[in-house]
């Protein structure tokens, strides 16, 4: 069977390689167009189509796929795979051939363009990914398959999104390997919850929260949208972290140990592991306080 994918992002490269790996036919890849990106906002291709040149697959590039119909009914595939393409796709195109999805959650919780991020920040102990049909109302469709995926404390946004993406390269062949025999369930639209795009403002940290939220918090952002602490008028950003709970400190207040990178939280205390300072080298919290050691004992709120 000949699979059209869609898909602009990193997980739906991810999706891509599992597909492949897994002895699946990519006959082309449509994906988003070119966009500017890094400090110089250099006009570059994403990740998707990068791989596909690599490859040698061949691709489309489409800024609003439901007004490229006649060059789409033209691609040779029997079915299309959605993984994280970022458009609303036309009925036209989801009446052309079947259309089904890679949604990293169990639907119908986590709807919408953050379910990996949206799991981690609340503390999740579960997720998973659900191969769904594509309905005209976003990740609202038929259940074909699922598979949970238990959350590990060492879980942060760009290793669950991985596992994540495998589990969903092997469900989709699974699909097409046995779809004559899959029956779709529909969802039960009334425990529909919904995610929200998040932004950088989203990342900093706030030592009002407590500290098993930060965690969550950086868990969540660090990797994508970014984890922000604002200190001496500058902020770093910070990556890695645990919660300290036999800790002193009051809220805000960085602990005088000059070995731990500790600061006290609404309940507990957070140590800063991993950060990159303004000059952009990414360092320890021990050797950011060797370079800062005015902060310590000192109240960042």
């Amino acid at each position: 069977m000949k699979i059209l994918l869609l898909g602009s992002s990193r997980f739906s490269l991810l999706v891509l390689k599992k597909m492949i790996e897994e002895g699946l036919e990519i006959s082309m890849v449509i994906t988003g167009l070119d966009k500017p990106s890094g400090r110089g906002h250099k006009v570059q291709p994403n990740v998707v189509k990068t791989f596909a040149i690599e490859k040698n697959i061949p691709y489309f590039q489409s800024q609003k796929l439901k007004n490229e119909m006649d060059n789409v009914k033209t691609f040779d595939y029997d079915i299309a795979v959605v993984a994280s393409f970022g458009q609303i796709l036309s009925e036209d195109f989801l009446n052309f051939k079947p259309v089904i999805n890679v949604h990293p959650s169990l639907l119908p919780l986590y709807r919408g363009p953050s379910p990996i991020q949206t799991a981690l920040l609340n503390g999740d102990e579960k997720t998973g990914v659900t191969i769904m049909k594509v309905a005209k109302e976003v990740d609202s469709g038929d259940i074909l398959l699922q598979k949970e995926y238990i959350i590990t404390k060492d879980d942060y946004y760009d290793t669950l999104e991985e596992k994540l993406a495998n589990i969903g390269g092997e469900l989709v062949c699974n699909y097409i390997n046995n779809y004559k025999s899959i029956e779709p369930t529909v969802q039960n639209h009334n425990n529909a919850t919904f995610t929200r795009k998040f932004t950088k403002e989203d990342g900093l940290i706030d030592f009002n929260m407590k500290s098993v939220d930060i965690e969550n918090l950086v868990k969540a952002l660090a990797d994508n949208v970014g984890c922000n602490l604002k200190i001496n008028q500058e902020f770093v950003k910070i990556y890695k972290v645990q919660p300290i709970t036999d800790c002193s400190c009051e809220k805000g207040q960085v602990l005088n140990d000059k070995k731990h990178f500790i600061i006290g939280t609404e309940e507990g205390c957070i140590e800063i592991l991993s950060l990159k300072s303004p000059s952009g080298k990414m360092i320890s919290g021990r050797d950011y306080l060797n370079g800062h050691s005015e902060i310590l004992g000192r109240n960042l709120l």
